[in-house]
């Protein structure tokens, strides 16, 4: 099975655990459900909860075990692509080809819609500790920590990148954006399934700093595909970073200068996964998916 193949049964299988999740009872809050229903199911990579399963499958095989915080971090991430769209932030129209939450519904049923979504996280993960085993305990408790302090991170490199809108800055504040802002999902998506699956310190860290360099290299193609992408393939307007005058890797180093710094991390990335060998090739293909994607 080549990647491709790979990439589309993994999805498959998240959107298959999503749907359990899906509040379909008829109750007055209905149209909010539908809300989050329709940011939740309505498209997008699932990169993260795909990371989480691959990364666990490196050590151990029963991925269901780990399925409750793959399912989590998606709708952490939707939360935060409703609010990112809101006009206080991006103001964007369409997402996955299809407008977005506030532009669908209305702007109040937007922010509830995401804070719903975010609180369901919470409720998912809660629900999975309540019937864990002792054994097991430990390790889903530090993965809850460490999935609070990444949302944490998002929110405060979401804010950044807000506040430094048409403001100079430096290489150090840029870096720092983006390691919050992207970086820290898509870091936290490896660590929990190696934490979950029981890998050892060394393990964890290589992990670690393979998730870093993807985090970052997603972020800069963003950027990159912000400023030279097809709207009718990204599903999204291109060109809004420059009409806002966002602090981008296009910005501070150029169109070209962006594209040699995500090839370098992308090398280093797959650098960190070479002992893994075979268990670690989707990763890999993952790291160059990422950096030459279209969407």
């Amino acid at each position: 099975m080549n990647f491709k193949e790979q990439l589309k049964e993994y999805q498959t299988k998240v959107n298959q655990e999503l749907e359990k999740y899906l509040k379909k009872q008829e109750c007055p809050e209905k149209i909010l459900n539908h809300a989050m229903e329709y940011s939740l199911m309505g498209g997008g990579k699932r990169l993260r909860p795909i990371l989480v399963m691959v990364t666990y499958q490196i050590f151990k095989d029963d991925v269901q075990k780990c399925m409750p915080y793959a399912v989590a971090i998606e709708m952490i991430h939707n939360f935060s692509l409703i609010h990112d769209d809101l006009p206080g932030i991006d103001n964007d129209d369409v997402r996955h080809g299809k407008p977005t939450n506030h532009k669908k519904f209305n702007e109040a049923t937007a922010i509830l819609a995401g804070d719903g979504l975010f609180n369901q996280a919470y409720m998912v993960m809660s629900e999975d500790l309540k019937h864990t085993k002792l054994e097991e305990l430990s390790e889903k408790l530090e993965v809850f920590s460490e999935f609070s302090n990444a949302v944490d991170r998002m929110i405060a490199g979401e804010y950044m990148d807000t506040e430094y809108e048409g403001k100079p800055i430096t290489e150090e504040y840029l870096t720092y954006i983006h390691k919050n802002k992207t970086a820290a999902l898509l870091r936290l998506c490896v660590r929990m399934g190696a934490i979950l699956a029981k890998a050892t310190q060394e393990d964890l860290e290589k992990l670690t700093r393979y998730a870093e360099k993807i985090g970052l290299a997603f972020q800069i193609k963003d950027d990159i595909l912000s400023e030279e992408g097809q709207e009718e393939i990204l599903g999204k307007p291109v060109g809004n970073d420059k009409e806002l005058e966002k602090c981008t890797y296009v910005s501070q180093y150029g169109l070209q200068g962006a594209k040699e710094i995500l090839e370098k991390i992308t090398k280093e990335a797959i650098e960190e996964l070479k002992e893994y060998g075979e268990k670690a090739e989707f990763l890999k293909e993952l790291a160059y998916y990422i950096q030459n994607r279209n969407k």
